[in-house]
């Protein structure tokens, strides 16, 4: 079995200020969204529009500043509903303690849908050409994310088998039992796995909606299936149909997805006579 190798969640320390490695895994998250983002001006239908709907660097740069609001704003307030609701609404003070911890995927997606909403009105864009836009820029900065859970050992893995080559003991957990390393299979899965395949997807031009339905998709059943290696929320455990709160939150995100993708399909491949 492997040993969780104790990493110091400090990354730099001057004086008094102290730089976390999960900070720098979201200012890496930030960066790689904006390269993509500039990378992906070059895309189709983006490269070809004119006018005052034209993209530039700018509509990336202020894509990026309204995703971290929606981010931060969203996954905290999806935590505080989804997963402890009954607590905050009895400290609705505590809600604003971020430093305590405390983060949701599906709340924060929910904020960024929110802020690129305002971004599609206030530009005059499609909303659904903005959707389109941002979804293959994501799975990097979650990919990122990820490698600050495993940092800071936290969000570990259910049991697994010793023989496992890969099975590691997280002493955070409280106990010395071999665990999956969920963080890197997350890592892998909704991050690495997700960006290749949307990046080569979305490479080619594609109906309105149908890059968003495929990231959507794609990462509830990619996350669907991690789930099933990482240890549920103690204060949770669970739920119904043995599925954990992750998983629950992932189904609307995977009928949600294939219904746009299939809508997108139909819509526009009907021509304007027949509509």
């Amino acid at each position: 079995m492997l040993m969780y190798p104790h990493i110091d969640p400090v990354a730099v320390q001057i004086g008094p200020l102290a730089v976390h490695w999960y900070g720098l895994t979201y200012l890496a998250a930030f960066g790689l969204f904006l390269l993509l983002g500039m990378r992906r001006l070059r895309h189709e239908p983006f490269a070809s529009v004119q006018g005052a709907g034209a993209w530039s660097r700018k509509d990336v740069e202020d894509i990026l500043f309204l995703g971290v609001m929606g981010v931060i704003i969203g996954g905290r307030l999806g935590y505080c509903l989804f997963y402890k609701p009954e607590y905050y609404l009895a400290n609705p003070l505590d809600i604003f303690k971020v430093w305590q911890g405390g983060m949701s995927f599906h709340g924060g997606l929910l904020g960024v849908i929110a802020s690129m909403t305002w971004f599609a009105r206030s530009r005059s864009k499609p909303w659904l050409q903005v959707a389109d836009f941002v979804a293959p820029c994501v799975p990097t900065g979650l990919a990122a994310g990820r490698i600050g859970n495993f940092i800071n050992g936290e969000l570990w893995g259910r049991l697994a088998d010793p023989s496992l080559p890969w099975a590691m003991v997280f002493p955070h957990s409280g106990t010395m039992l071999p665990r999956h390393p969920s963080q890197i299979y997350q890592f892998l899965l909704e991050g690495l796995l997700l960006f290749v395949l949307l990046w080569f997807y979305a490479r080619k031009e594609r109906k309105p909606g149908q890059v968003a339905g495929m990231f959507l998709l794609g990462y509830g059943v990619l996350r669907f299936i991690a789930e099933y290696f990482r240890e549920p929320d103690d204060f949770l455990g669970l739920l119904g149909l043995g599925l954990s709160m992750g998983q629950w939150l992932c189904t609307p995100m995977i009928l949600g997805g294939a219904a746009l993708w299939f809508w997108s399909h139909q819509h526009y491949s009907q021509t304007p006579a027949t509509r």
